[in-house]
């Protein structure tokens, strides 16, 4: 039976990855996986989240399922988290959720959810948009088609297309908008670009769709759900994915959210169902760890408050970085002006580069990164920066 399989080429990152590690240089830079790492170059394990599993050691008692939607607490502390303290739809009980095994799990059950619904329902993502949403979306069988996002020529969004191509879609399409820090290029929608989204979306009639997965590394953990808020104010139904990999640093643990804005509690409850449903049919019961420990950070005080430092310290050193690339360029006197890394946001940027010149920079000099020009900020430090600069310059 398996001779009739094709074998498929590496994943573009995976297999970066693993050319990476082959690669004998000393002073190779890794670029490409999107870890947050530390100047040093590992990827810790937050304090907050060390303290938390002595906490989980201490107080467990049994590896028994959780219950079919995830662990309670975490639930409800992460809608708390996306939607604020006092949310006027988790007041009045519009909404449905279920933990999932990580943001991509929660991509995939909302995929299938949506299949339920429709199974001819077209989503738009934005032009270029994460790899992995194809396969995540496009595998459940959804109708996938982009909108235009970024210009690579001016290092800038394409707002005005973007909102020419939006205006046109069907009004039981599917809009994936990311919440912040936009994954590949790190170009955000300002205040005033998402309040005329909002508006759109109202007036035509589509389905929000905003991945999350990276809240607190934008403007701050409370500035980052602005798009989304105001999606949920303009509009009856949004849906949500988000992803604790990158902020609580559970890369591993495979936790995050799938929720569910409804028009009325009625809704929501046969959402609900569902949506956890959906998850029975692929996973039955979803994993507990990684969950229970962003439950005791989210609802123990001195916890979410070390959290939120060390979230906020991430965001800071992040943007250090950006500032120190861009310095390190303009001292090698390129020609291309590359002082948009700084208003870029996030763990990610676009340097806006040909493939070739990403391709010669892997081969001559050792540094990794996507074909894309995407790269991850968080993997440049003090001691490889002027390195990179240097051969950025050179490949030029």
């Amino acid at each position: 039976m398996f001779e009739t399989l094709t074998a498929l080429p590496p994943d573009s990152i995976l297999g970066l990855s693993a050319a990476f590690k082959k690669d004998p240089n000393p002073h190779k830079i890794d670029l490409g996986v999107g870890v947050y790492k530390d100047e040093q170059g590992n990827t810790p394990i937050l304090e907050c989240v060390a303290s938390a599993q002595h906490l989980l050691l201490a107080s467990e008692t049994s590896k028994v399922y959780i219950t079919p939607q995830g662990n309670q607490g975490f639930i409800d502390g992460m809608l708390r988290l996306l939607l604020g303290e006092n949310s006027f739809v988790l007041n009045h009980n519009r909404v449905a959720a279920v933990q999932a095994p990580g943001g991509c799990g929660a991509l995939r059950i909302l995929a299938e959810l949506l299949i339920r619904i429709d199974e001819n329902t077209t989503v738009w993502v934005s032009d270029p948009t994460w790899a992995n949403h194809m396969p995540l979306l496009g595998d459940a069988g959804l109708t996938l088609k982009t909108y235009p996002y970024f210009d690579k020529d001016n290092a800038s969004i394409k707002f005005d297309e973007m909102m020419d191509c939006l205006s046109k879609v069907g009004p039981n399409d599917v809009v994936l908008l990311h919440g912040c820090c936009h994954n590949p290029t790190g170009a955000d929608l300002s205040k005033e670009q998402w309040q005329d989204v909002a508006a759109l979306a109202a007036k035509v009639g589509f389905l929000p769709f905003v991945d999350t997965a990276y809240q607190g590394f934008g403007d701050g953990i409370e500035e980052d759900t602005y798009g989304l808020r105001l999606l949920i104010d303009s509009v009856d139904e949004v849906i949500v994915a988000a992803s604790c990999s990158k902020n609580f640093g559970l890369y591993r643990e495979r936790v995050g959210l799938a929720a569910i804005i409804c028009k009325d509690e009625k809704t929501r409850d046969i959402a609900q169902s569902q949506i956890q449903s959906v998850a029975r049919g692929i996973y039955s019961m979803p994993p507990s760890y990684g969950g229970a420990l962003v439950d005791i950070i989210l609802n123990d005080k001195a916890l979410y408050t070390t959290w939120t430092n060390e979230v906020n310290a991430m965001r800071v050193r992040m943007a250090t970085l950006r500032q120190m690339l861009v310095t390190n360029l303009q001292q090698q006197n390129v020609d291309k002006d590359f002082s948009f890394i700084n208003a870029q946001k996030g763990m990610f940027s676009f340097l806006c580069i040909p493939p070739q010149q990403v391709q010669q920079l892997r081969d001559e000099h050792s540094i990794y990164f996507v074909d894309s020009s995407r790269v991850n900020i968080a993997g440049i430090n003090h001691n490889n920066v002027g390195t990179l600069a240097k051969a950025i310059a050179q490949t030029l």
